[in-house]
């Protein structure tokens, strides 16, 4: 089973910001593969489980706030016994454009808080990860910026780059990672 991780923050003041491109692929996916969602208190996130191309999946969306993310992804790890290499996390970048994601196999938190709490919770960098580009901006303050809302023209690109995250994640359904790194980087 893959366990695929959208990092955001709960609650109405931050639907739509950019720190939550990965909740909003998340929601994608459960869209797009019909796949209810709901809260799981023992899990401290939103989960939802479903079949794809055959395949077994898990969603989740830690409720945690992003900086506590790695305590959500370890609950449900353990409690279901999914092993690091069938994880994949999707979250907001801002050093890739908006409209453009990258793929990875494993890497550093490059500076992201969520990342940094799944890394600690996992006790490694060796999971696979999605970064949705959602730009950086020149004159605003990075804290300002990632918990802004996403304004009408770059929230087209964005949603494009979910498109393509949901694309990426249907493939790592039926192939290796490195098709999916050869594919959609």
């Amino acid at each position: 089973m893959l366990l695929f991780v959208g990092l955001g923050n709960p609650g109405p003041k931050y639907e739509r910001t950019r720190h939550n491109a990965g909740f909003m692929a998340v929601d994608e996916m459960a869209r797009c593969w019909n796949i209810p969602m709901s809260e799981e208190k023992k899990f401290k996130g939103i989960i939802g489980k479903g079949t794809v191309v055959g395949e077994k999946v898990m969603l989740l969306k830690p409720l945690t706030y992003m900086n506590l993310s790695g305590e959500s992804v370890r609950a449900v790890m353990d409690f279901y016994g999914i092993p690091v290499e069938d994880i994949v996390v999707l979250y907001d970048e801002l050093d890739i454009a908006a409209g453009k994601i990258r793929v990875r196999q494993q890497g550093s938190a490059g500076g992201h808080n969520g990342m940094k709490s799944i890394i600690q919770h996992l006790k490694t960098q060796n999971f696979k990860r999605i970064r949705i580009g959602i730009d950086r901006h020149p004159k605003i303050p990075v804290v300002d910026y990632v918990l802004g809302k996403f304004q009408e023209p770059e929230l087209a690109l964005v949603n494009q780059a979910i498109d393509q995250s949901v694309k990426a994640c249907e493939v790592a359904l039926k192939h290796s990672f490195v098709k999916v790194m050869t594919e959609f980087n």
